[in-house]
């Protein structure tokens, strides 16, 4: 990657609804060159996909939670396939120290968070379990 595939890939991460014409436009190159480099990166892996970014109006009414999860040996697949499965799980993370996996899920009411919670805590292979409920975002650089 070269500094203009940088400065592309940095601009789509900033808002990935940027037009093509305006990226070539802010970067004095032509459309067709910003094109060919957005597909190029999209065909290596290094643009993973798109995403949608809820505004707050819609966003503040989900109620989010991080799930840390201690698991059995060699059962992270399995496990992870359970949760890919769950359309409340947002984000998961492997991870070192006590805990194994890092799951942040979000749901539209308590019952419903409490409800997920329990799928997650049933699923073989699951150890250990502590959740913490979000309150408020103070920092968040994706913004």
């Amino acid at each position: 990657m070269d500094e203009l595939d940088q400065r592309i890939l940095a601009a789509l991460a900033a808002d990935s609804s940027t037009s093509t014409s305006r990226l070539a436009r802010r970067f004095k190159v032509a459309r067709s060159t910003v094109q060919a480099r957005i597909e190029r990166m999209e065909r290596t892996g290094v643009i993973g996909g798109y995403t949608v970014k809820l505004g707050d109006d819609v966003s503040v009414r989900r109620i989010r939670a991080t799930v840390l999860l201690e698991i059995a040996a060699k059962a992270t697949a399995a496990i992870l396939q359970r949760l890919r499965a769950m359309p409340e799980v947002e984000i998961a993370h492997t991870t070192t120290g006590r805990w194994d996996l890092i799951v942040q899920v979000a749901a539209a009411t308590t019952q419903d968070l409490d409800e997920v919670l329990d799928r997650i805590e049933e699923i073989e292979d699951v150890g250990a379990f502590e959740s913490m409920i979000h309150l408020s975002t103070r920092i968040d650089r994706a913004m």
